[in-house]
């Protein structure tokens, strides 16, 4: 699978600061629509996790529901939660990340 990982970062590092966009989102803009699952192996596996331009922004991707990985690799739920709130992210009192405000619409971009 290291074509769809590399395909899966080129495309998280799309996501711009302040958005969030789902692995769903992601398996479609690398062609694999069904892949929802192994979007989230290629983050879990992420080599260059941060948010500077070098790097692959993998806290910006959330489950479809705005939900933050309880799994996150790189420091916790707790962690993915604060790198987006600290980007500007809107999150709503259930502690999901508001969708309508803050997904991210690649062809609006």
């Amino acid at each position: 699978m290291p074509n769809f990982f590399a395909a899966v970062y080129a495309a998280v590092r799309q996501i711009p600061c302040g958005k969030v966009a789902t692995y769903g989102q992601i398996a479609r803009l690398c062609g694999n629509p069904r892949m929802a699952r192994q979007v989230g192996w290629a983050l879990h596996a992420n080599p260059r996790p941060g948010q500077n331009e070098t790097e692959i922004p993998c806290h910006r991707v959330v489950n479809r529901a705005g939900a933050c990985c309880e799994g996150f690799a790189f420091g916790g739920i707790e962690m993915q939660q604060a790198l987006l709130k600290a980007e500007g992210v809107c999150f709503l009192a259930d502690g999901l990340v508001d969708m309508q405000t803050c997904r991210w619409e690649p062809e609006k971009s």
